[in-house]
């Protein structure tokens, strides 16, 4: 003998299911409260060894770009780092130090740039307009960098800074001497010693006055602007 089955709960007609059915759903969500899930903060990221020095330099160039930036305390600095200055000197012994990283940055470039030149070109004449343009461009694509080799932001710092900033422009002349040396005998001048140190003084005298103009307008004003037709008048 086969018993009829009951009619499940909910079958159409069962008053008993209708009513589970609209009672289950609000029953669910009183007892069941949403999920309040709270994320922790992401972890600061630690700079790799050398990242941190690299970051206080670039930062140190950036902050030298802005107006009134001749000098910048190592405060000021740490503030736009967000880190302490004591975070600072863990990687500098002193502010000293860290323009000193400026200075090597610039020598690095600049001269990496010269030798290049000196080893591919053989013209004197080449050398010297390419040697100026390398010079005059580095200072206009770091506008940051432009302030410490002229000088500006070394002011209120160490004296032995803007010692090592002077010993670059000569290191920059005694190269354009060896150049217009060579142009000069290449020509049959009487004097060509005499003539190419008047010249490369002249010349190195000339590039830094470009550099101080174009950090003393506040980047407006090219070193580069008219090069071509400034070398003409000083080389002849």
């Amino acid at each position: 003998m086969t018993l009829p089955s009951d009619p499940p709960a909910g079958t159409p007609g069962d008053p008993a299911g209708e009513d589970e059915v609209e009672v289950a759903a609000p029953l669910l969500s009183a007892l069941v409260p949403p999920l309040a899930i709270s994320l922790p903060p992401p972890a600061r990221k630690r700079p790799r060894p050398g990242e941190r020095r690299v970051q206080i330099l670039e930062t140190l160039a950036t902050m030298l770009q802005e107006p009134g930036a001749e000098r910048i305390t190592t405060a000021a600095l740490a503030a736009k780092l967000d880190v302490s200055e004591a975070a600072l000197y863990r990687h500098f012994a002193s502010k000293a130090q860290m323009f000193e990283g400026l200075i090597e940055f610039i020598e690095q470039s600049v001269f990496t740039l010269v030798n290049q030149i000196v080893e591919r070109e053989t013209s004197p004449d080449a050398q010297v307009q390419k040697l100026l343009l390398v010079l005059l461009q580095f200072g206009e694509k770091n506008p940051g960098m432009t302030r410490v080799m002229v000088g500006d932001a070394l002011v209120f710092e160490n004296d032995r800074l803007q010692t090592r900033m002077n010993q670059f422009f000569e290191r920059i002349e005694s190269q354009l001497r060896v150049a217009l040396r060579a142009r000069a005998e290449a020509a049959g001048a009487a004097t060509p010693t005499v003539d190419a140190s008047a010249q490369a003084s002249a010349l190195t005298s000339f590039a830094i006055g470009r550099l101080q103009r174009f950090a003393r307008s506040g980047f407006r004003k090219s070193p580069t602007e008219h090069l071509d037709v400034a070398l003409r008048l000083f080389v002849q």
